[in-house]
């Protein structure tokens, strides 16, 4: 198959970003040309170029890092933020790569550490086998790379996990392989709406646009497909999703999702139970009330976890809103008083204040 055919070159943009927002998912570009016809076109190219062009991470973050698994060739990328408070350790989904919290980031830098892992297969992590996406492989991978960076005297680490992430996330916490575990929070994944969606996920990962002539063209994909609201954090996060095809001579997209399948149940299969009896505090975010399941239900209802639901936001809810995003990171943190070393109870006074 000829991948020139697939090069497709996007419309120009034919009205202004608060309307393309508003009609991106419902409009053909023939019917937008219509209904706007009264609008007169941009200086087509070089405007789209502008703002769709990419954007470094280092005005969110402070630092990258790469970390060498020991006994092994894994190694893994991170981003970096902050200089004190309690770690949040950040994982993202399926697809994704660390700099998809870069906004969320530069907020959350102000009161605590920020983490971003590039996970198997994904972002500039590099490992011996980038297809083995099983949730026994991602979960060791992240309690390597803790282990590696911490050793025996880890900081309290709040577990943030997107999507994907957020499995591989509870499944570190269930394994209870963390002992500086104070936090957990979930973004935007709940097993029953997961487990029910897998029959429909090769036909959306065939559907999607593959081949990129540029990297513009790429972000632009993403806003105007719906998949990220937020051209900012598109423009910072989605360079790190692809890479160059030099026998195509195009970006395609930096992991094969499509060929994981055989590990897409393990990701969910559980999971509601095993975030549950997480014995940490816990939050999960939600970008619909829809996606509860039972077990999820009767367990918000015993006041089991704290949920929010953060509304006008697509499934990337760190990416479309990250400045809400960054609160509730901050007010978690607060609510439970998470401190660089753990939960601190303010009315408990340390043993060495009692001696002479």
């Amino acid at each position: 198959m000829d991948s020139s055919s697939n090069l497709t070159s996007l419309p120009e943009e034919r009205f202004g970003e608060e309307e393309q927002l508003q009609h991106q998912s419902k409009e053909t570009s023939s019917a937008a040309s219509s209904a706007f016809s009264s609008i007169p076109n941009r200086p087509p190219i070089q405007a789209s170029l502008q703002k769709y062009s990419p954007i470094g991470w280092l005005g969110y973050f402070d630092q990258e890092d790469d970390i060498h698994i020991p006994d092994s060739n894994d190694v893994f990328h991170l981003y970096k933020a902050g200089s004190g408070g309690p770690v949040v350790f950040c994982l993202h989904g399926g697809g994704y790569c660390g700099l998809s919290f870069a906004l969320a980031a530069s907020k959350i830098k102000e009161k605590a550490r920020v983490v971003a892992m590039d996970l198997r297969g994904h972002g500039k992590s590099s490992t011996e086998n980038e297809l083995d996406l099983s949730i026994e492989t991602l979960c060791d991978d992240v309690v390597a790379v803790l282990n590696t960076m911490y050793g025996d005297t880890p900081p309290a680490i709040v577990l943030v996990g997107h999507s994907m992430g957020g499995s591989v996330a509870i499944q570190v916490a269930a394994k209870k392989a963390l002992s500086s575990l104070s936090g957990l929070v979930v973004v935007d994944v709940v097993e029953g709406t997961a487990m029910a969606s897998l029959i429909h996920m090769q036909k959306i990962l065939s559907s999607r646009m593959q081949y990129f002539s540029t990297i513009e063209k790429a972000i632009e994909w993403s806003v105007r497909g719906g998949s990220l609201r937020n051209i900012e954090s598109a423009r910072v996060s989605i360079p790190g999703t692809l890479k160059y095809d030099d026998s195509k001579k195009c970006y395609i997209y930096r992991t094969q999702l499509e060929e994981t399948e055989q590990h897409w149940r393990g990701w969910y299969e559980g999971l509601s139970e095993k975030f549950l009896s997480c014995p940490a505090p816990k939050l999960l975010l939600l970008a619909g009330t829809d996606r509860l399941d039972r077990p999820l239900t009767i367990g918000q209802m015993q006041g089991k976890f704290q949920m929010v639901v953060v509304r006008h936001t697509g499934h990337a809810i760190q990416e479309d809103v990250p400045d809400e995003f960054a609160s509730l990171m901050l007010n978690f943190i607060s609510r439970n008083r998470i401190g660089p070393h753990g939960i601190e109870i303010p009315a408990i006074r340390r043993p060495s204040q009692f001696q002479p």
